[in-house]
């Protein structure tokens, strides 16, 4: 039977992020109290709203300096560099320490709060005490956060010592404590679990298109996904799981996610493929990447 293709909004949770226009190659979004203008490849229609009124709104705007690198502009100088937003849904409530870095992130990807809900949602109907989940690709931390506040022992993985340290900083900001933090190459982290014999109620993948470990080691997600994939379903608890994948490649698409989960786990149940998107409240709907999500009841 042929798996339905769904879509994934950003929830109704998000009090303190709206992405109000894209267009042009760039985003208008609100996070918090301040209003940012930042690099958007996917958005590759014009804009919705005047550019005019993109000017008034704004407090910040990224200028690029190359593909991956730039420096924000502020309009006025009491425009801080740090601040901090919430996400609560019915489950958890959590807290994000968001700053100004020089690849035009904020340190979050709010389109990530439905797999968040998933995630939540997914904890509570485990009957496992404490179940063990592995997150890999972790950066700041949101999945980490949200499991931990849904009452999941966490290991989280990532290979750069600073996004790390992000997301410890976010752990004390939510009133968290006692996850295990890795900094380390995912995949050869995955192949040493797999030597020691453990397993993982949960698994979340957020890999990106590339990327490198913290010694020198290479990532690219057409090369590595597969072996990847293989790997990380052998961890998974056989009685009660769930695992999910999120690519954000642009050659991506629901059914390639569909096809690397069911060549890794032929035996998935309850599988669900689709694309993540942002409704701008402009009218607009942005793209976000793909994903694909299981789990065992």
């Amino acid at each position: 039977m042929a798996i339905p293709i769904i879509t994934a909004i950003c929830p109704q949770y998000w009090n303190d992020y709206e992405l109000l226009d894209c267009g042009d190659f760039e985003k208008l979004e609100r996070f918090g109290q301040l209003i940012l203008i930042r690099p958007e490849p996917q958005a590759v229609w014009p804009k919705i709203l005047p550019e005019s009124e993109w000017t008034k709104q704004h407090h910040i705007r990224f200028k690029g300096r190359s593909a991956t690198f730039g420096e924000w502009v502020k309009k006025t100088k009491d425009v801080p560099d740090r601040w901090h937003i919430t996400y609560a849904n019915p489950n958890v409530n959590i807290k994000f320490r968001l700053a100004l870095t020089s690849f035009k992130h904020v340190g979050i990807f709010p389109e990530q709060a439905v797999n968040w809900d998933y995630i939540s949602s997914a904890i509570a109907e485990f009957k496992t005490p404490k179940p063990k989940i592995l997150n890999l690709f972790a950066y700041t931390g949101g999945a980490s956060l949200i499991a931990k506040a849904a009452g999941a022992d966490i290991t989280h993985v990532d290979s750069i010592k600073q996004v790390v340290s992000w997301a410890s900083e976010n752990q004390e900001l939510s009133g968290l404590k006692d996850m295990r933090w890795v900094v380390e190459d995912a995949l050869k982290f995955v192949q040493r679990e797999l030597k020691r014999g453990n397993k993982y109620n949960g698994i979340i993948l957020d890999p990106p298109a590339y990327g490198h470990g913290p010694k020198g080691e290479k990532w690219k997600l057409e090369d590595h996904i597969q072996t990847m994939m293989k790997d990380v379903v052998q961890l998974l608890d056989p009685d009660e799981h769930f695992l999910i994948l999120n690519t954000y490649s642009l050659g991506f698409s629901p059914i390639i996610v569909q096809n690397l989960i069911k060549g890794a786990f032929p035996k998935v149940k309850n599988l669900a493929i689709g694309e993540l998107y942002l409704a701008a409240k402009s009218g607009v709907n942005l793209p976000l990447g793909v994903f694909g999500r299981f789990k065992s009841t």
